[in-house]
């Protein structure tokens, strides 16, 4: 067994462990709570949510989501801080390493799966850690470790935009007092900061993150300076509307080798989308309601990936499937959808979370969560040190597997991807229901009018295409559940108990208003359609449901960089190749994929990897003899090359052969894109 063989069957067993999912309702108190700072923000003008996310734990996952969640604790996210220097050492921990953003990172991904696994050993060390942040911060409200004269000795103020929106989670999963008073004197210290030394650089690329914390505090201590800090750091912080529709440059791809460009940079432009929306909370401006939708359209119709990313290795890099997409910036994209779905309850939100989610994410770190890439290709069919990469920005090493292959950033900001939306599964509504944003396996428990009302979400979707849920009252209590129905899914239904099952429309929320009485089953069907869509080159991908498929390459592990620091077992650097054929084309008739099937198998105890995919696909195809290794890459192919005999397919005389797809969140390395033969 390989090493990689034997970390990923460790972890398999781990994650196989049972765990109990019974958990504690919210309190009637702290339901009255979120009620009320409703009210507060109807009364200050602060737009309320269309729908409010839940207090951290009330949400729980189950079947593979809760694997996967037990994967990651098992892996770098639950033991990062006990050997990584950048966390283990942070000078925002009392260490002497980086005081800046990676130990906030860290804790914005550790936070939310330390309490929604709750899991005591985790749950412990971040309690050190907040404790020393809070004890050590200074009377002027600074924390310790913001210079003493941040004039001579200038600090980026992104850092205290992300430490404070961290501890607010920290205060939502505890109520410690302590927190909420040191984010409040925190904040008081931002606005007299801002006159003194306005945003630059980063903090001016990511003044809206500093609203979080902001509202969060309003609407327990709805005060009028908190809204004027919001204000002031949205005028001293980049437009992005004016940016996007003003700067040609957005839209053209960086150069290879090319220049790192804020404007341009893949991970600010994973967390902007979200930035119209929270200034839209503030004066309700019309064009910050239209933006975010736009400015993702944008994004896809120049930079579009099909895994529901955008690239960027490390800027914005146009549409070709082998530029790559930085970790940073699917996890960011992630928050930011979560983020726009509760600001405006728009299901377009959803469905493009679901397909970051299921594909880009998993699809970037190996199956056991022990290492990560810096980059992934769409067409990746190996990783390698590579001095001879395509990168825009980034070196050779970008998309290995490894601690923290190319840059140390994604090694701290990986960890809040599956947690936070592990906690977006479900949302209350502004009319006292339930929202289902997505369909991962989950249950949730809150009190609804002095009773518990539990929702329990069995399903191996996105695997598959029927979900069952299940409504559990104490006593008859009518109020809504609103359904997501997702726009791919023509010919949905719905069905109440042994009712009649009613037609339900794509790309729309079905309300259901009725009074529930007992435990009340809800069955969904999303067909599952198989669709072939044109990409880049007139190449084609094959989509079906939320997930996109992939080759199924096999693939060699082997462990690089071993003469570095902290690369001893089981957080190892690897190179990974393929050992069976890559370069195979679609075979296309009439514009489907000739033999195209779909079946089902069990989900492994490692729900995204190659071994575990819950359904694969077998197709048509031909081996492509002349595509072949460029750069150490997959060479760029293209369906519609006037080189090629017939233009509107890539000629090829091999025989036909059935390959076998997986999701593309399955894999590690792949052909995503195929060229039509």
């Amino acid at each position: 067994m390989s090493n990689v063989d034997r970390r990923g069957f460790l972890a398999g067993v781990a994650a196989t462990v049972a765990a109990t999912t019974a958990f504690d309702p919210l309190h009637a108190g702290e339901t009255e709570q979120v009620a009320e700072r409703e009210r507060t923000d109807r009364a200050a003008g602060l737009a309320p949510l269309a729908f409010t996310p839940l207090p951290l734990g009330a949400l729980r996952p189950r079947g593979w989501l809760l694997n996967q969640l037990r994967i990651q604790l098992n892996g770098l996210s639950g033991h990062l801080d006990e050997f990584w220097p950048d966390v283990a050492q942070s000078q925002w921990f009392g260490g002497s390493a980086e005081g800046w953003e990676r130990a906030p990172y860290w804790l914005d991904g550790a936070i939310p799966l330390a309490w929604i696994l709750d899991d005591a050993t985790l749950k412990g060390r971040i309690t050190r850690y907040v404790n020393f942040i809070v004890d050590h911060q200074r009377a002027d409200g600074w924390y310790h470790v913001y210079p003493e004269d941040a004039v001579a000795k200038r600090y980026d103020m992104w850092a205290i935009l992300l430490v404070n929106k961290v501890l607010v989670q920290y205060h939502e999963a505890t109520n410690d007092a302590r927190v909420l008073d040191a984010v409040t004197k925190s904040l008081r210290a931002l606005s007299t900061g801002l006159d003194r030394t306005p945003l630059y650089d980063w903090g001016r690329t990511r003044w809206f993150e500093g609203l979080i914390s902001i509202y969060y505090v309003y609407q327990r201590r709805p005060e009028p300076w908190l809204l004027d800090l919001a204000r002031k750091l949205r005028a001293q912080g980049v437009d992005f509307e004016t940016l996007y529709t003003t700067n040609e440059d957005m839209k053209v791809p960086t150069p290879r080798r090319g220049l790192w460009k804020w404007t341009k940079h893949v991970v600010n432009a994973g967390m902007s989308p979200k930035a119209a929306a929270l200034s839209w909370r503030l004066d309700q401006r019309a064009n910050d309601r239209a933006w975010p939708r736009q400015m993702i359209e944008f994004l896809d119709r120049y930079h579009g990936q099909v895994n529901g990313m955008f690239t960027g290795d490390e800027t914005l890099s146009g549409k070709n499937p082998l530029q790559g997409t930085e970790l940073c910036s699917v996890v960011e994209f992630m928050y930011s959808l979560e983020t726009l779905v509760a600001v405006f309850g728009d299901a377009y939100f959803a469905d493009r979370l679901e397909r970051v989610a299921f594909n880009a994410l998993p699809a970037t770190l190996s199956p056991d969560m022990w290492a990560h890439q810096y980059d992934q290709q769409v067409n990746q069919v190996q990783c390698t040190i590579n001095p001879n990469h395509g990168w825009s920005s980034n070196g050779g090493e970008a998309n290995l597997f490894g601690l923290e292959p190319n840059y140390g950033c994604c090694t701290s900001n990986m960890h809040q991807g599956w947690p936070k939306f592990a906690a977006s599964q479900w949302m209350r509504t502004a009319d006292s229901g339930f929202a289902a944003i997505s369909y991962a396996p989950s249950q949730l428990a809150v009190d609804g009018g002095g009773q518990t009302v539990e929702i329990v979400c069995d399903s191996a979707y996105p695997f598959r295409e029927t979900i069952g849920i299940t409504v559990r009252t104490e006593r008859p209590t009518r109020f809504p559940v609103l359904l997501r129905i997702p726009a791919w899914s023509e010919g949905a239904t719905v069905q109440i108990g042994d009712g009649a099952t009613v037609p339900a429309r794509a790309g729309t929320w079905h309300r259901v208003d009725r009074e529930w009485r007992g435990s009340t089953s809800v069955t969904l069907r999303f067909p599952m359609k198989a669709r072939v869509t044109t990409r880049y080159n007139d190449n084609v991908a094959i989509e079906r449901g939320p997930l996109v498929f992939s080759l199924r390459i096999a693939e060699d592990w082997k462990r690089v960089n071993a003469d570095k620091p902290h690369r001893e077992m089981p957080h190892a650097d690897y190179e990974v190749r393929p050992t069976s054929p890559w370069n195979y084309g679609i075979v296309m008739a009439k514009g489907q994929a000739q033999g195209l099937t779909f079946e089902e198998q069990p989900i492994g105890d490692q729900p995204f990897s190659p071994s575990g995919a819950g359904v694969v696909a077998n197709v048509q195809a031909r081996r492509v003899p002349s595509w072949g290794i460029v750069r150490d890459w997959a060479g760029e192919i293209s369906s519609s090359d006037a080189a090629w005999a017939d233009a509107s397919k890539v000629v090829s005389r091999e025989p036909i052969e059935t390959v076998e797809l997986i999701p593309y969140g399955c894999t590690n390395i792949r052909i995503t894109e195929f060229p039509r033969v």
